[in-house]
């Protein structure tokens, strides 16, 4: 784990070894103080030398501004070094996710992910800045403390040694027992950002049904459990200080209390027992921060293990040696394909689909609620693997392809539209960065989109919010339409992708497609008979499964789920009819 992240540092490793350095440096000038100011003391008072008194405070003003001054250095370094590291764990985690497959993504949940690209690298990098800090800061003190105590007088600095085990073994026990607390503790901060991720997006939802009372309730029962795990592991931390107190006031009476006979003998002079004094409140000052470091370690050692969970998960989709780089044509041919979204064949969402598409062709394909049929046409652009099986574009297997390449030639309209936030063109430009206006005007004339977009008072300069939430259902669909047209693929994929538009545009569309994109494949998912009664063959699923293929005519004639859905479509229409 640490290996893993030792190598985003890349750029910033000369600030991760200034930052130490100028520590180093700064322990050394802040050491030297109490033995100058001893030496005041001891000699400069005692024989009343205001020459030496004098000199020497020239070079503890000295020392005291080298402290300082090494001290600003080391923090800019330590600055720079823990915000570019976690910079480069940032932008690795976020490019490795772009690898991702949907079944990668599905693994971690979005709100883990968000979790571990905000709160988690947050965690890591104040836990670096105190590494490269306060973690070299806090031994040094102690040792160059512990050497001039030593050099002072060995059987004192003997009391302040026993001191340092018995930290140690609390320290150890308290970290021991901290960290199951915060591994729950992130994954139960995953749950409280997946509960406000659905209640912004659906506060629609929300209001109109008066739900405001249930969704707070459900954010606070979350809340409840971040905060009582948290308070139970800060109690376990909180008892660093009064340990560490006990210790070390210990240690103070001791060397007091020792320090005070020596001087009465002769053994130890004033300036001395100062001197002790000064390094012992160093090292509890030290011991402090040394106990804040481990419980900031503790913290984000949970964080590093989700961070490197992401930076090592490997996208299951791969490249095979020497892909085909070129999609010849937009047929389609699948071979016995079965999925599963586990992996597994016991639970499989499709089961042995056979059927072949000619380039140029459409295809329509109807099914009940879960029928697979948005898992169908998910396999053609590889966003999922088959379980077992072969699906075939242009003739060969879409396993076999360079996968930027098939996607590049596959345009799909997914069931949820997503707009991006920015203006109409910078949207449609996803389809083509190098669209010119024209070439925008037609495929949005071709998706019904163009009279819409027109009517704005900025057209297609017209700014979308997040999410598109300043345009209905229909315009989004239309957009999302024109975007893919404008990639120009071999196939184009529409998933229920016209289910705003009312029927007469959907019928413009289908016309637009046919006069427009002839030799493009086209295969459209729909709940209504209407959108591809038309189409060369439509598949009707059932339960993952192929229950018929054929023309309208055919399947009208022969197919008893496909004369049921028309039946039950038909009768509505009357029904409408009549009551208007």
């Amino acid at each position: 784990m640490i290996k893993r992240l030792v190598r985003c540092i890349k750029e910033f490793k000369k600030e991760s070894i200034l930052a130490p350095l100028m520590m180093l440096m700064e322990v050394v000038s802040e050491i030297a103080i109490p033995f100058l100011m001893s030496l005041i003391i001891d000699v400069g008072i005692v024989n009343g030398d205001m020459s030496y008194i004098a000199k020497v405070g020239v070079g503890l003003v000295i020392f005291a501004l080298l402290a300082l001054i090494f001290g600003a250095l080391s923090a800019k370094f330590a600055v720079q070094a823990s915000t570019g590291f976690a910079r480069n764990v940032r932008q690795e985690m976020y490019y490795n996710i772009q690898n991702f497959s949907f079944s990668n993504i599905d693994k971690f949940s979005t709100s883990s992910l968000v979790t571990r690209l905000t709160t988690d690298i947050t965690n890591v990098q104040n836990s670096y800045q105190m590494i490269i800090r306060t973690l070299v800061r806090a031994p040094l003190i102690l040792i160059f403390s512990f050497f001039m105590t030593f050099s002072i007088n060995p059987k004192l600095a003997f009391i302040f040694l026993i001191s340092i085990p018995i930290l140690g073994v609390g320290l150890y026990l308290i970290v021991v027992n901290v960290h199951p607390i915060f591994e729950r503790v992130f994954k139960i901060y995953d749950r409280l950002n997946k509960v406000v991720q659905e209640n912004l997006r659906g506060i629609r939802v929300v209001k109109s049904y008066v739900r405001e009372d249930y969704e707070v309730k459900k954010f606070k029962d979350v809340s409840q459990n971040v905060f009582e795990d948290f308070s139970k592991a800060e109690k376990l931390l909180a008892l660093n200080v009064p340990l560490m107190q006990l210790v070390m006031y210990s240690c103070m009476l001791a060397i007091f209390w020792n320090g005070s006979h020596m001087i009465v003998v002769g053994t130890l002079t004033t300036g001395q027992l100062m001197s002790l004094f000064t390094y012992l409140m160093q090292s509890l000052m030290s011991l402090m921060m040394l106990s804040m470091v481990f419980a900031m370690i503790t913290m984000s050692q949970a964080s590093a293990e989700r961070i490197v969970e992401v930076l090592d998960e490997k996208s299951n989709l791969h490249n095979v040696d020497n892909p085909v780089m070129e999609v010849k044509d937009g047929s389609i041919e699948y071979e016995d394909v079965s999925f599963s979204y586990k992996d597994s064949s016991e639970k499989l969402c499709l089961s042995n689909v056979s059927f072949s598409l000619k380039s140029g062709e459409t295809l329509g394909i109807i099914g009940g609620t879960g029928s697979a049929k948005s898992s169908l046409v998910q396999l053609i652009p590889r966003l999922y693997d088959t379980t077992c099986g072969v699906v075939k574009v242009g003739g060969v297997n879409v396993k076999d392809y360079d996968i930027e390449s098939l996607r590049n030639e596959v345009a799909i309209v997914l069931q949820k539209n997503i707009l991006f936030s920015g203006t109409i063109k910078q949207n449609l430009r996803w389809g083509n960065p190098n669209a010119t206006k024209e070439q925008m005007i037609h495929v949005c004339k071709m998706s019904q989109a163009h009279d819409f977009i027109m009517s704005f008072p900025n057209g297609y300069d017209t700014h979308i919010e997040q999410g598109g939430s300043n345009v209905s259902g229909g315009q989004k669909q239309r957009l999302c339409i024109a975007r893919a047209l404008l990639k120009k693929p071999k196939i184009l994929i529409m998933d229920d992708s016209t289910s705003a538009v009312d029927t007469r545009t959907d019928s413009m569309l289908q016309e637009a497609f046919r006069i427009e994109i002839p030799g493009t494949t086209k295969i459209t998912i729909a709940q209504r008979i209407s959108s591809v009664e038309n189409a060369d063959k439509i598949i009707v699923l059932d339960s993952g499964r192929i229950n018929a293929i054929g023309t309208h005519s055919e399947l009208l004639a022969a197919n008893a789920i496909y004369q049921e859905v028309y039946r039950s479509q038909v009768k509505g229409g009357e029904d409408n009819t009549y009551a208007q």
